[in-house]
């Protein structure tokens, strides 16, 4: 595990590196916390750690990897991405789980949470995102990787 670095250039953020384990969703949370917090965006912290912790257990699930990265941005269009990369290439996908099912709901949750939501996949791995509106709380189900209108 490393410590939280902000970013030295560029939009505003902090990212950690930690082990891909389902546990590491808890130093996640505290991590998008802690950032939205001092930014002064306390109102997003229970979207923010709900995404956080999906793609973060998505990750230690499904992924195979020994570390995962979680990041944390605020970028110029006046949005938070919240991100969390491994080196599996494998996109996930949403699901529509039975009412009994026990798991498979969390791409449906972030689907539901975020304004926006995708996957970029790079030759190393792939980076799976969602961002929140700073300005505006408005959500609405959306399909992957679409702005609403």
């Amino acid at each position: 595990m490393t410590a939280t670095r902000p970013t030295a250039i560029g939009t505003p953020g902090y990212s950690e590196t930690l082990p891909c384990e389902v546990v590491s969703a808890g130093r996640a949370r505290l991590l998008i916390s802690a950032a939205l917090n001092a930014w002064g965006l306390g109102n997003l912290v229970d979207a923010g750690v709900l995404i956080v912790s999906e793609l973060a257990s998505n990750a230690a699930r499904h992924s195979g990897c020994h570390l995962m990265r979680v990041s944390i941005n605020r970028t110029a269009e006046g949005r938070v991405r919240i991100a969390v990369s491994d080196n599996s290439r494998t996109a996930p996908v949403v699901r529509e789980p039975s009412s009994d099912a026990e798991a498979g709901r969390g791409m449906l949750l972030i689907d539901a949470c975020a304004y926006r939501w995708d996957t970029d996949v790079y030759r190393w791995g792939k980076r799976v995102w969602a961002e929140l509106l700073v300005e505006n709380s408005d959500r609405h189900v959306m399909s992957p990787g679409r702005e609403r209108t």
